[in-house]
């Protein structure tokens, strides 16, 4: 007798369940969900896109970076020739070929005369 109630129980409880999942596979209940599934798909392509647009702007930063430590040696390297150059020994070895020679003599002052009108 009593095996005969828990087996009337166990098959109630395997009906419930059975009944749970027709419940969710039935074709009505189905179409009422594909709004969600869409949106889950979208959320989903969202972060993929997401993931791709952070990993190409890390690669920009990283190249920009790049440039602007290369652009800073090149600066500096490019100072510190102007500043060799722009000595006094090394202007008259630049301008010796060009006939010009350095002063030895200090400068004439020109006064300007007044004219009488």
């Amino acid at each position: 007798m009593q095996e005969q109630e828990n087996k009337k129980e166990q098959d109630l409880k395997s009906d419930t369940v059975s009944t749970g999942f027709k419940r969710w596979l039935n074709y009505q209940s189905i179409v009422r969900q594909i709004p969600f599934f869409l949106f889950l798909a979208v959320l989903a392509v969202a972060y993929i896109y997401n993931g791709h647009y952070a990993d190409k702007t890390l690669r920009k930063i990283n190249q920009t970076t790049k440039e602007v430590k290369e652009l800073k040696y090149e600066y500096i390297s490019v100072k510190s020739k102007v500043m060799y150059q722009s000595k006094q020994s090394e202007l008259i070895k630049a301008v010796e070929p060009l006939g010009l020679k350095e002063l030895t003599e200090s400068p004439i002052v020109l006064k300007e005369i007044a004219t009488v009108d």
